[in-house]
């Protein structure tokens, strides 16, 4: 029996005008849905249009052809490529005012399980950029999301950090079943954080493939696979 979709994505087209003032095609006939609990990759060439599409289904960008659907009243929580921390703001009150409503005790846990609880009382500029990055997943899982957007949110961390928190990010998704899409350059991270990765094409974007990751198949086999198909694509 198929679950009802959390998001539904159909993109017919997504332009910008270029300087020239002639029209750039940046996404076309993009279209896929996830279910309550799943979570999803993207992965395509640089400057395909991943962020373009995170944009379009946050609603910071409502210029396309298509539509872009959540169930009424979904909450939805991003990371970005920056953390975006206020700098005047401690890393509780960051939290906070992005939550307002989640109680002292949800945002302890949140602590907890990122490793935050010593240091809540500092300012961003007092943080690491691998501190930074986990107060801003923090943020995003406090407003309790129905839709957690993930904008490359480990790019610039050294491979054992970026591990680290892969493994912490994956236990929170797990434990309060948010429906995750994730954007990534790393096919190694999409295999160890997915349940299905989107192959898109260079711009204007489109699916190339669909992948179920298959937890008992060879994840090495399967990395050759997706670097391949991206390669021919280009």
């Amino acid at each position: 029996m198929s679950r009802t979709p959390v998001l539904s994505v159909h993109v017919a087209t997504k332009t910008y005008a270029a300087a020239s003032g002639a029209t750039m095609p940046v996404l076309r006939d993009l279209a896929f849905t996830l279910a309550q609990g799943e979570t999803a990759a993207l992965i395509g060439p640089s400057g395909c249009g991943k962020t373009t599409l995170m944009r379009l289904i946050a609603g910071l960008d409502r210029n396309y052809e298509g539509s872009i659907s959540l169930p009424a009243g979904a909450r939805l929580g991003m990371v970005f490529q920056e953390p975006r921390l206020l700098p005047w703001r401690s890393v509780d009150d960051n939290v906070r005012l992005a939550a307002p409503h989640a109680s002292s005790t949800d945002r302890d846990s949140l602590f907890a399980a990122l490793g935050l609880a010593a240091h809540r009382s500092l300012y961003p500029g007092e943080l690491s950029l691998g501190l930074a990055r986990r107060v801003a997943i923090a943020r995003a899982f406090a407003v309790k999301p129905d839709l957690l957007l993930l904008d490359e949110p480990f790019v610039s961390l050294d491979e054992a950090l970026a591990a680290r928190l892969r493994s912490e990010l994956a236990s929170l998704v797990a434990t309060r079943h948010v429906t995750t899409l994730l954007v990534t350059h790393d096919i190694a991270e999409a295999i160890t954080l997915a349940d299905r990765i989107f192959l898109l094409t260079p711009r204007p974007a489109k699916i190339l493939e669909e992948i179920v990751v298959n937890r008992g198949g060879d994840p090495a086999q399967l990395r050759l696979h997706i670097a391949a198909r991206l390669a021919a694509a280009c």
